[in-house]
């Protein structure tokens, strides 16, 4: 028995049609915003982090490097301190889709690859970020790819995501492994302040640099990490001898051995665990898909019709 070598179809591939196609699933819907997010979106709504902005919050005592125009020159003539004001600053709202294109999310028994149903979960969130107001941008990193899509508004920027994830998808290296610690030192240089990050990652690629880097992250941003799996990972097949292939690849199981049975499953559990006990150390929401899952239900716990309602299941 051979597992997913099937012809290049939707079910192996990521199509541009069917992404775009998901627009309508995301029709009166939006993204949930966690109440531990460190900024709103711009406009009527201000961030709990103080900065240079227009509406002045309070003064405090002067510190080297501080604007000499910011002086609050009434507050030192009274105490005799030299003292400058602090603004609250207003933070445009964002959302950065970071996408695992690592060998091993080219791979799925059930109805698609992890790689197809991560990049339909990120077009979904990129259409109802954009629904919002949101700019939304995305980084692929695994596979031989180092592109990104700065954040953009409105239906043009929600475009440019969704034909780099096709692009990506197609160039993916199936020998190329990246590290999640070196895909997330490229997203941190392209997140800005107050915007939101959605990991889709299948966990396996988790290092030490991400546990060191994610913490960092995790303190200035919402973080949401989207965990792609498949039936075959979580237990073996019933016993016999299977073929395996990832790219020129070809590997023979035999799955009537109890010990490579007990193994299989053992290995998955223990490389995702890794991220699972990361994110939740940190209080990150992590979101497990598989690749047969129907999207709205599973990223329930993201989507809202608004702010205060419930969350759509």
């Amino acid at each position: 028995m051979t597992f997913m070598a099937a012809p290049v179809s939707a079910s192996t591939r990521v199509a541009l049609d069917e992404l775009i196609s998901l627009a309508a699933l995301a029709h009166g819907a939006s993204l949930a915003r966690s109440r531990r997010s460190p900024a709103l979106r711009s406009g009527g709504n201000t961030s709990r982090w103080r900065g240079r902005g227009v509406d002045f919050r309070e003064s405090r005592i002067y510190q080297p490097g501080d604007e000499i125009r910011h002086m609050d020159w009434r507050v030192t003539a009274r105490s005799g301190k030299p003292h400058t004001k602090l603004f609250e600053e207003e933070r445009e709202q964002g959302l950065l889709l970071a996408l695992d294109l690592n060998p091993g999310m080219r791979f799925g028994t059930r109805v698609r690859f992890k790689s197809v149903q991560a990049a339909r979960a990120a077009a979904l969130l990129a259409w109802m970020a954009s629904a919002a107001g949101d700019r939304v941008g995305a980084l692929g990193f695994g596979g031989g790819i180092d592109g990104e899509v700065k954040p953009a508004g409105g239906r043009r920027g929600v475009l440019r995501v969704l034909r780099a994830l096709r692009d990506w998808d197609t160039a993916a290296d199936a020998a190329t492994q990246e590290s999640l610690g070196r895909g997330l030192s490229r997203v941190r240089r392209l997140l800005r302040p107050g915007m939101r990050l959605v990991l889709l990652t299948d966990g396996f690629s988790t290092d030490a640099e991400a546990a060191r880097l994610m913490p960092q992250l995790a303190g200035r941003h919402d973080i949401a990490v989207v965990v792609l799996r498949d039936a075959l990972e979580l237990s073996a097949p019933p016993p016999g001898r299977y073929a395996l292939h990832l790219g020129p690849t070809r590997r023979v199981l035999d799955f009537s051995d109890g010990k490579v049975r007990s193994a299989w499953a053992e290995r998955f559990a223990t490389s995702r665990e890794q991220l699972r006990n990361l994110c939740a150390k940190l209080g990150i929401r992590v979101l497990e898909l598989d690749g047969h899952a129907d999207l709205r239900r599973a990223l329930g716990p993201l989507l809202a019709r608004s702010l205060h309602s419930p969350v759509v299941t």
